[in-house]
């Protein structure tokens, strides 16, 4: 692949130093060489030289609690209803989507059916789809009458979850679905105060389940994430070898000192995205102010907030993203969770930044090679109209994303976004 240098921008490195002026030089599908200034890496070493104009370079984001197959529906069990072929193509297209809005790695935390992230996934490694880097996951398993069980005695009702009671049944199950192609392996220890019958506060899966979910996918070199809201199920999941904890608003003391404990080895996400947008837009999908209050949804929020003011306080890694893909959580929208993590967690431009990319590297199990603008390093990178150090919301969907690169490959070309941009400020 022909050399790209990339000058006059501003490099973010993501390493926590403050962005400078520089130089980058993209030569297969590695960053080859950072400078600072201009003209400090010469021309003749690039096929082609691209003038910045003084945009932001930075890595491109990690979508580190994805659904590529949630496809805006307002209620779980639809994901169910859709026929697999049509549900193949939406996930193709979510995929796309999220490329497009700068996330060039997304971590799946569940698939809507057995197979649909490891086609599109392969499919996209295979350079028949245009599409992020890809950990592909499965459905969700789930004890019976726990969140995602959505069968009923009297009728037949197919479901997004794999139903798996006891730990020789979680066996087979992780098994067939590494059989089948998965990176992950998702299991919903806790339920969810959307289901009556096991809500949020419930821990749904047992320790044996756990571990072995646990120990077979470590054996294959998988990776295990759970859903755990309540505090119990958060402390199963750190005391099991679970990898990656999603939302842990009920976590305690003791909780929060397990996961203190284990920062080196864990990573959590608080799916705030969701959360907030319960509590403040979904209305017109019928959560109206009396269902959040009955849902005891704001309470939620704020000891959401709260829990993770502690986690950053304690350096447990955290990464953003979390439930996008339901009616009121549209997919695209996704690093709105850097604005939340600033705003209701604390977290400065930086360290929300630095959640996207290089905790969202090591995530993806690619740390020391993604998520920052270094030598060496995977060039998956983004060009950036503006500071997003000021405006986190230039990082908000494609609009100010003038190329997307990833693995040196240009996919978006900033010469055809600054056309456009001069066409617009013309008219």
């Amino acid at each position: 692949m022909p050399a790209t240098l990339l000058s006059n921008v501003m490099v973010l490195d993501a390493t926590g130093a403050e962005p400078f002026p520089g130089e980058v030089l993209v030569e297969g599908n590695r960053i080859r060489k950072v400078a600072k200034g201009r003209g400090q890496i010469g021309r003749e070493n690039a096929a082609r030289v691209i003038d910045g104009g003084g945009m932001t370079l930075m890595p491109g984001m990690t979508e580190g609690h994805c659904h590529i197959s949630f496809t805006g529906v307002a209620q779980p069990f639809e994901l169910g209803m859709i026929p697999p072929e049509e549900h193949t193509l939406k996930t193709a297209a979510n995929a796309k989507l999220l490329f497009e809005c700068g996330f060039t790695s997304v971590y799946c935390a569940a698939s809507a059916k057995p197979r649909l992230d490891v086609v599109v996934r392969n499919a996209v490694n295979a350079g028949e789809l245009v599409g992020p880097r890809i950990r592909a996951a499965s459905p969700e398993m789930v004890a019976t009458g726990g969140l995602g069980d959505e069968r009923m005695l009297h009728i037949h009702r197919e479901s997004f979850a794999l139903i798996a009671d006891g730990p020789e049944e979680v066996r087979r199950a992780v098994r067939t679905c590494i059989r089948e192609g998965v990176d992950n392996i998702k299991l919903n220890v806790s339920g969810d105060d959307f289901y009556p019958n096991s809500p949020g506060g419930v821990t749904t899966y047992m320790d044996d389940e756990v571990r072995m979910a646990c120990e077979i996918a470590h054996e294959f070199g998988k990776q295990v994430a759970t859903h755990s809201r309540s505090s119990g199920s958060v402390k199963l999941s750190v005391r099991n070898g679970v990898d990656c904890i999603y939302h842990c608003e009920h976590a305690d003391a003791e909780a929060l000192d397990m996961m203190e404990a284990a920062k080196d080895r864990i990573f959590v996400g608080p799916a705030v995205g969701l959360l907030y947008n319960t509590v403040h837009e979904a209305a017109p999908w019928g959560i109206t102010e009396e269902v959040v209050q009955k849902l005891n949804m704001r309470r939620n929020l704020e000891i959401t907030c709260e829990v993770y003011r502690e986690v950053r306080k304690r350096g447990i890694r955290a990464v953003i993203g979390g439930d996008y893909g339901f009616a009121w959580t549209p997919q695209g929208t996704n690093a709105r969770d850097l604005i939340h993590f600033n705003k209701l967690f604390g977290y400065p431009p930086m360290e929300c930044i630095q959640l996207a990319t290089m905790n969202g590297g090591q995530l993806m199990r690619l740390g020391g090679e993604l998520g920052q603008v270094k030598e060496g390093w995977l060039a998956d990178l983004l060009l950036v109209d503006g500071d997003p150090l000021r405006d986190l919301s230039l990082l908000v969907g494609p609009d100010h994303l003038a190329m997307i690169m990833k693995d040196g490959r240009i996919f978006k070309d900033p010469a055809s976004y600054t056309a456009a941009a001069r066409k617009v400020a013309a008219e």
